[in-house]
């Protein structure tokens, strides 16, 4: 059987612009001597990695290997969940996602939508220039303001909506499967991929594409109450990375899912550091191994009580726990009586 990796770790929630968070040597280091075995690189912060040098140069990219190695750590994914966000942006959301771009596209929709794509691509020859398999992102959304709508939608709106998000994400989907790589969109309250049905909603969009796969955050289930444990064996076959993060959902008389708008110390729906949320992680990990899950298990840290380089540390050891060493035969093979098809035969009365 094949069996999760472990730990990894996200890098992007971490960047700063102190030591040792500054540049990918240094917070190497400090992963590494917390325990972890990989790191998940955002290509969006040029502290830590240049995305177009990269594809520009394979010495670049020898030397961020060689930066990796000499840590001890190995790449799990490349991420562009920020430059996958604006491959599709509604204008209602127009100001606040221009601060994911570089100046020279702001308030340029089509040319910060167009910079999107040609990142997104980027990191498909540079994720199979580093021998990766798997690459993390976000979809973006074009509908996500009709969510809960009033007034109704009118018909024909959703179909149209995941036409369009399919029509800008199959050629990107066509490189990646040149590239040889996953792509996996992280299911997240905010895009257009945020639960199961949207996600096939956006599978029929692009034929099935079979690079058209999931980063399985359970933490985004928990705050949508949506059964994260089913939500795996419905769609193993697509989880194609994993991101280890907890969070709790307790509602109370003033504000449930929704938020109120209120901060994330106040919403019922909250993230937690590793362990002290709600989520089922022994579960998780189970499931994940029964279904030959082979990818990492990364550490994605977004708490709003504790301190980050607490939850960092804590998040190691607890990954290590929950990573499951699969057997190389079976419990019962000491009671086995082998092959015999005449015995099966008689055993079976014929």
């Amino acid at each position: 059987m094949s069996q999760i990796k472990g730990p990894g770790i996200f890098l992007a929630q971490f960047c700063q612009d102190d030591a040792p968070f500054n540049n990918l040597t240094s917070i190497c280091q400090w992963v590494a001597d917390l325990g972890y075995k990989a790191v998940q690189i955002p290509t969006w912060d040029k502290r830590l990695f240049d995305l177009k040098l990269a594809y520009q140069s394979q010495t670049y990219c020898d030397d961020v290997k060689g930066i990796i190695a000499d840590t001890g750590l190995s790449i799990s994914e490349l991420s562009t969940h920020l430059q996958g966000q604006l491959v599709a942006v509604h204008p209602a959301y127009d100001k606040q996602f221009d601060a994911f771009a570089p100046e020279e596209v702001k308030n340029k929709p089509q040319a910060r939508a167009q910079w999107a794509v040609e990142q997104v691509s980027m990191a498909a020859k540079v994720s199979q220039t580093l021998g990766l398999n798997a690459h993390a992102t976000f979809s973006g959304a074009l509908l996500w303001q009709t969510a809960y709508p009033w007034p109704q939608r009118p018909a024909g709106l959703v179909e149209e909506g995941f036409k369009e998000l399919g029509k800008r994400w199959l050629p990107l989907l066509n490189k990646f499967e040149d590239a040889g790589v996953d792509l996996c969109y992280e299911l997240h309250p905010g895009e257009d991929l945020h639960d199961g049905v949207t996600f096939e909603r956006f599978l029929a969009a692009t034929g099935d594409h079979a690079r058209a796969n999931i980063l399985y955050d359970p933490s985004h289930f928990v705050l949508q109450q949506l059964d994260y444990l089913a939500f795996i064996d419905i769609y193993h076959e697509r989880i194609k990375a994993f991101h280890v993060k907890d969070a709790e959902f307790r509602p109370n008389g003033r504000s449930g899912v929704y938020g109120g708008y209120q901060d994330w110390q106040q919403r019922p729906g909250r993230f937690r550091s590793l362990g002290d949320g709600q989520i089922d992680f022994k579960q998780i990990f189970s499931k994940l191994t029964q279904y030959g899950f082979d990818g990492w298990a990364v550490l994605e840290w977004e708490c709003c009580l504790k301190h980050p380089a607490d939850g960092a540390k804590e998040g190691a050891p607890f990954i290590e726990q929950h990573l499951i060493r699969t057997p190389e035969y079976a419990f019962d093979d000491f009671a086995s009586s082998g092959v015999d098809e005449s015995l099966n035969r008689s055993i079976l009365g014929l």
